[in-house]
């Protein structure tokens, strides 16, 4: 899917739109936006994250809070990344995630 700034799909996304709309398909409401994902639920240790936490980064386009995605296992996530590379799938451990690791909320 292609990456649209406030968008919420199916067919394109920004990244808490993203993470609302995969949460929504399981009946689930979560807030909308990436800053508000990032105190949602409950804070999870890096070393206990399970497939469908929200992972929230920090700096990445403003100061603070700023992008969310799912991790899906084996040090991995899938975001909307930014209208260049759409929805995709990264390493938590890469050059430009691992130094911007806020936390991890379970909401479910």
């Amino acid at each position: 899917a292609r990456y649209v700034r406030g968008t919420s799909g199916p067919n394109t996304f920004d990244c808490s739109g993203f993470t609302s709309f995969c949460y929504r398909q399981l009946g689930i409401d979560i807030s909308r936006s990436s800053s508000a994902q990032a105190y949602e639920g409950r804070e999870v240790p890096r070393d206990q994250l399970q497939v469908g936490d929200i992972i929230v980064f920090k700096n990445t386009y403003r100061a603070g809070p700023s992008h969310v995605g799912l991790y899906i296992g084996n040090g991995r996530f899938i975001h909307a990344s930014n209208s260049r590379r759409g929805v995709v799938i990264d390493s938590l451990d890469s050059d430009y995630y691992a130094p911007r690791y806020h936390s991890a909320r379970r909401v479910y």
